[in-house]
Formats: C-alpha cells, sequence, structure tokens
C-alpha cells in the first residue's frame, strides 16, 4: 500500500466528512464550469495563456532582467533568492533593519514551500496569518490543506471551538457572519500593530516592472496600507510580459479557482508610497532545474488556481493530508515528483488518470499525462510495487494468449457463486466499500459467433 493510500485511508474512515469534503469542492468545479460557458472566447483564453507562459519561460532570463531593471527604476529594492533558505534569510534581514518584531501576511505558497514561519517564529518574529482560512490553520498549527480554500476541510462548528479557545469567542455560536466579524476584530489589531507587512505574487509585469496581489478578503491591501515595509516573495515563473498579458490571466484566475468573474481585491504595487518600502524576492528554489526538463517543464505555467484539486476524485475523497508534500492534489504530484522522487513517489498513486485536472488547467498543463509519465519512471527510482510488477507480468503473458485469455475468464466466473467470505477479505482492495461486478455468463466474442449480437449495419438491413 502506497503512503498516499495508508493516509487516505484515516481521512475516510469519516465518511461524513469524506462525503461533506467532496461536494464542497465539487460544487466549486460546478461553479467554475457555469463561469466559463458564459465566455464564449473561454477555450482561446486558456490557449492564449499557455502560449504566454510558453513564451515566457523559454525567455525567462530576458524578462527577469526586464523585471528588475523596471521595478528598480521604479523605487522597489530588488532581491534574489537561489533556494528556500537563502529566501528565508533575506527576509530575516530586512526584519532586522528594520528592528522590527511583528509581521502580518497574506497567503503565499512560496512562503509555505520555503517554511518561512516556522523560521522567522523561531528567530523571534510574530508572524500573523491575515487570510482568514490561514489564520484558522495556523491556530491548529497545521498547514493549508489546499491552495487557495486553505480550511476547507474545517466545519464552522469546529472554528467556533478554535476561535473560542484563541480569541474567546462564544464556543456555541457557528453562524459565519458572527465568527467572520469576530475575526476581523481580531486582525484589525493585528494590522496596526505590524511593523512589516508580507506577500505573495500572483503576477509580475516585466515591461511595468509592477507586480500584481488577487485576493478576496482584502487582507493584503490592509497589511501593506499600515505597514511601512512591504516584503513580496515571488517564484520567478510568475512574470508575464506586458498588462495585455495580465488581463487574459486576471480573466482566467478567479473564474478557474473559485467560479468569480475576477478576486475582490486586484491589487497592483508599482512603486512605493512615499516614506515606505517595498522589497521583492525572486526565488528559483529548484525552478531553473523544472526548466530544464522537457517531461515537466510545463509545471511552470501554474497560475496557482486549484481548479486541478477542485476537480480530482481522488483529492475530493481523500484530503490535503494524505499528501506527503505541502501542495495536494494533481499539481502537487507532479511538484512533489520534480523535488523529491524518491521521497514523495507514493503520491503518484493518488490518480484515477481520468485526466479531468488537465481539462481544467487555465494554462492547459497537461496534469494527467505528466503523472502517467511519472508512473512509468518509479521503477527507475526503485520505486515501483512489486506487487504490481507481478500483477502486469502476469497480465502481460494472460492477454497476449486467447487460450488463457479465455480460460481466465471461465475461472473468472466461479466468483459469482463464491462464498461472500470468500470474496470480501484483505486481499480485495477494490471490495473494500465496493461490491465486486457480476462476471456475464457469456463473452461478446461468443455471443458473436452465435449471431446473438449484430451490428448496427446489419440491424439497419433487416
Amino acid at each position: 500500500m502506497s503512503s498516499h493510500a495508508k493516509a487516505a485511508a484515516q481521512f475516510i474512515k469519516n465518511t461524513e466528512r469524506t462525503a461533506w469534503h467532496d461536494q464542497a469542492l465539487f460544487f466549486v468545479r460546478q461553479k467554475r464550469d457555469n463561469v466559463a460557458k458564459n465566455i464564449d472566447e473561454w477555450e482561446v483564453l486558456r490557449t492564449k495563456a499557455s502560449q504566454i507562459k510558453e513564451h515566457t519561460v523559454s525567455n525567462l532570463e530576458h524578462y527577469l532582467t526586464t523585471f528588475e531593471k523596471n521595478a528598480k527604476a521604479n523605487g522597489i529594492q530588488v532581491h534574489w533568492a537561489s533556494d528556500a533558505d537563502e529566501h528565508n534569510k533575506i527576509v530575516a534581514e530586512i526584519i532586522e533593519n528594520h528592528k522590527a518584531k511583528k509581521l502580518v501576511k497574506s497567503k503565499s505558497m512560496l512562503t509555505e514551500e520555503c517554511e518561512l514561519n516556522h523560521f522567522l517564529e523561531e528567530n523571534g518574529t510574530e508572524v500573523v496569518e491575515t487570510d482568514l482560512g490561514e489564520r484558522i490553520m495556523q491556530f491548529l498549527k497545521l498547514p493549508p490543506s489546499h491552495i487557495v480554500l486553505p480550511a476547507i476541510h474545517v466545519k464552522r462548528q469546529e472554528v467556533a471551538e478554535i476561535f473560542n479557545k484563541e480569541i474567546h469567542t462564544d464556543a456555541n455560536n457557528s453562524d459565519p457572519a458572527y465568527l467572520t466579524q469576530a475575526a476581523r476584530m481580531h486582525l484589525r489589531e493585528k494590522f496596526i500593530e505590524a511593523d512589516i507587512s508580507m506577500t505573495g505574487v500572483n503576477f509580475a509585469v516585466a515591461e511595468e516592472g509592477a507586480f500584481v496581489v488577487c485576493t478576496n478578503e482584502g487582507n493584503a491591501d490592509m497589511g501593506t496600507s499600515f505597514a511601512n515595509v512591504h516584503i513580496a516573495s515571488m517564484g520567478i515563473e510568475k512574470l508575464v510580459p506586458n498588462y495585455e498579458s495580465l488581463g487574459i490571466f486576471t480573466r482566467l484566475l478567479a473564474r478557474s479557482a473559485t467560479g468569480q468573474p475576477i478576486t475582490t481585491y486586484t491589487a497592483h504595487y508599482k512603486k512605493p508610497a512615499k516614506g515606505k518600502e517595498i522589497h521583492i524576492i525572486l526565488v528559483d528554489n529548484n525552478r531553473t532545474e523544472i526548466l530544464k526538463d522537457k517531461d515537466h517543464s510545463n509545471m511552470l505555467k501554474c497560475i496557482r488556481c486549484g481548479a486541478c484539486m477542485n476537480t480530482c476524485p481522488v483529492y475530493r475523497r481523500t484530503g490535503g493530508y494524505s499528501y506527503s508534500y505541502f501542495i495536494p492534489g494533481p499539481l502537487g504530484i507532479n511538484l512533489s515528483m520534480l523535488k523529491e522522487p524518491k521521497k514523495h513517489s507514493g503520491n503518484v498513486s493518488a490518480c484515477s488518470l481520468c485526466y479531468s485536472c488537465s481539462n481544467v488547467c487555465p494554462a492547459k498543463i497537461d496534469l494527467a499525462e505528466q503523472i502517467y509519465k511519472w508512473r512509468q519512471d518509479l521503477d527507475k527510482y526503485g520505486e515501483a510495487d512489486p506487487m504490481k510488477k507481478m500483477v502486469v507480468k502476469g497480465m502481460k503473458k494472460v492477454m497476449g494468449s486467447p487460450g488463457l485469455f479465455y480460460a481466465a475468464i471461465k475461472s473468472g466466473r466461479l466468483i459469482n457463486h463464491m462464498p461472500r467470505f470468500m470474496v470480501y477479505n484483505g486481499l480485495n482492495d477494490w471490495g473494500k466499500g465496493r461490491e465486486m461486478p457480476v462476471i456475464a455468463l457469456k463473452t461478446f466474442n461468443e455471443m458473436w459467433k452465435k449471431g446473438e449480437v449484430r451490428s448496427n449495419e446489419s440491424s439497419k438491413n433487416k
């Protein structure tokens, strides 16, 4: 059993939560479908987004140097980080230079990737996540279980209990309006007290030396309005050439992520206000290595919308913590294998190859196709399941011999008459939670030879 399967078994023990999690995420997927249908040029936008990303990452050095030049001209301080450690040290140095102690932060998967919060807290900086879902997860001391909906697996009754413990609300009041207002008042104090604000970057515009942060809660705007210092962490793949290109991505992002026409707040940062500073950290952390990988370089097109997770039947039914990487779902499977294939190979089994992730990706990333390629490489990494290898060899032999194939079918019909305890046991993974199909008494081939089925053409001629 793979590492994912073992972790998933714990999640699905709670059948009520499993069903609720599945339905909640598929509801978001349906919202995405509904808004996409209202855009006649939806597929054209997806194609253009894919082409723009292909062009940008293929000319990454040019666009990075262009962005750096224009950002510096705008008064933004540009830093370069080769890996997570360097990124964290740069942030810590900026904090130290300003003798800061309190930092407010909007949602950023890059800082999760770099494990920044833990690093800063160990060095005496108070870090407050200001996205509501992220703040809930911070109270729980857990990472997000979804890249856009970090607390999607937590019910509002549980949030009421958490808030009662952390900010002294009424434990019996789980009304969303009450909880949201309590969080707003709690966070407002943090915004006012903060020395430094930190955000991620959704898109950076090379020709303008500007960057964009998209939120639905306005927390990034609040943080950067109060604090005099704004630090933005950006993966080097987040570049687009110009504002015309940006318009395509802003039309796709929210529709793909949550089924909205656009995020509630789309904040553009181009130059610091008088008396304030903006620092942007351009982070590699294995991205140039991904660029060299011809089979998987398409992963650099990702705009982190989470649509692949919302549609994935495996993720929806097993939850984010069933994966060994901090990003779950189809996106996380591919990124984790690019990071440490031996460590994360257990995630590769968490895919039904339904290709739904590839079909909804706004940048047309071939997510499922890449997962299939990783499966073919498992033996190379010494991670292929010995039992599966044996079964495949056996199937190859049976499928290659008509005599063995039809003998196997006849033998298989015995299962229709076997006692239930002999069919449903620990050796039958399929039978865990599902009924075995009844094997037909005759094969299609037998029925065809006996004239019991007719082709469409034969039926028309009768």
